[in-house]
């Protein structure tokens, strides 16, 4: 699939400038999978920053910026490795925004990024496998590693005075990284896990998980799947059985689909996610307006990657991923003039002008060791069907 903003020729605005240029951004998504109800909305946000940069006239000497998408399916490993290497082929993309699933996001970068040299900001993949994977400084992720979601997971938990869960993983990588993160930080803290059990993607009947499940007990049941697949099966499954009446959701399962698929059935279920009550998280929301939902799951991350992505190649005066891949730390980070949703053309004119920004985007993005966020959480909970905020964490 794609989307193009309309590409408008821009001369170079002074003599011995970056001519302008169509710059081209892959946006690799999973549009269809096991999370396509919150993908829409992702992608949304990262082609906003590109209008907004492309708008500005700002960019390498006035380049236009064209958003290509691809459909990366978020499981089939085959399929995003196919579209991956048609966006750097046949699209000659100069940048990834993505891809979303742990999975598929570290068999692009192994298969497709790492030879061709080009950079990847995934705004969503949270595998800790990601942080040690070899990857030349040609990719980063806006959204923090699991084993960070694990601790915050365990502290939601022990503060509700759960003590003993059953827990059940989607049998991928990123299910299989975060179950055993939550494990190792839950029985560090004194909890105890009952089972730790995976489940397949795309089942039609999961009584015989949930058997196993509500044999093994617990005060709550830790979905750590996808809630257009698997995780939103395995609830139904569980509602349906009465073996469980209350969740604790990852952030895989956090979306309006959740609300739409069980209502108040799951009162009281808990759960965290990725954000922030940063003053950049409200700009960003305004600056969205109706357009759709900036709230929505990895929405913020998104905008953010995209923008990282353009204002790293201002920095090094180049589109070619080569040159750029060693600014992205730099424009995230401090030293420099702070800039938020909204203010991308502030940033391109200040790094045009030879000074330094600190971008904190929408997500208060810091960029700490291998090149991921230092990560923040809201902390959820479901009331009368619907997935309210309790705190930022």
């Amino acid at each position: 699939m794609k989307k193009l903003f309309t590409a408008t020729a821009v001369t170079a605005l002074m003599a011995g400038s970056v001519h302008a240029d169509e710059i081209k951004i892959g946006v690799i998504l999973g549009f269809t999978g096991p999370i396509e109800s919150l993908t829409p909305a992702m992608a949304s946000g990262a082609e906003l920053a590109m209008k907004e940069v492309s708008d500005s006239g700002l960019l390498l000497g006035g380049s236009t910026v064209v958003p290509v998408r691809a459909d990366g399916t978020c499981v089939d490993s085959g399929a995003a490795v196919a579209a991956a290497e048609r966006l750097i082929t046949a699209d000659k993309i100069d940048g990834i925004m993505g891809s979303d699933c742990s999975g598929v996001t570290g068999t692009i970068l192994s298969n497709v990024a790492l030879a061709n040299e080009m950079v990847m900001i995934s705004p969503s993949a949270t595998s800790p496998g990601l942080s040690v994977a070899e990857d030349n400084g040609l990719f980063f992720r806006t959204a923090p590693s699991d084993a960070r979601q694990g601790e915050v997971m365990t502290n939601v938990l022990m503060e509700e005075g759960v003590k003993e869960v059953a827990l059940t993983y989607t049998n991928n990588d990123y299910g299989k990284g975060l179950a055993d993160s939550f494990q190792a930080a839950f029985e560090a803290a004194g909890g105890s896990v009952t089972i730790s059990a995976a489940h397949e993607d795309g089942k039609a009947d999961y009584s015989a998980e949930i058997g196993a499940l509500a044999s093994a007990g617990g005060d709550r049941l830790v979905v750590a799947g996808y809630v257009d697949q698997g995780g939103s099966g395995i609830v139904r499954a569980a509602l349906d059985a009465g073996a469980f009446e209350t969740f604790h959701f990852p952030d895989g399962m956090i979306g309006a689909r959740l609300e739409e698929n069980f209502g108040n059935e799951i009162d009281g279920s808990t759960g965290q996610i990725p954000g922030t009550d940063s003053e950049g998280a409200a700009m960003l929301t305004k600056l969205v307006g109706n357009s759709f939902d900036a709230t929505s799951s990895f929405v913020p991350e998104s905008y953010d990657a995209a923008a990282l992505i353009l204002l790293a190649m201002q920095a090094a005066g180049s589109k070619a991923s080569s040159d750029y891949k060693s600014k992205v730390m730099d424009v995230a980070n401090q030293p420099g003039t702070e800039i938020f949703p909204g203010e991308l053309a502030k940033g391109l004119q200040i790094l045009k002008d030879g000074g330094e920004i600190d971008y904190v985007g929408a997500t208060a993005v810091e960029l700490i060791g291998p090149g991921e966020s230092a990560g923040s959480y809201r902390q959820i909970k479901i009331d009368n069907g619907k997935i309210t905020t309790v705190q930022y964490r």
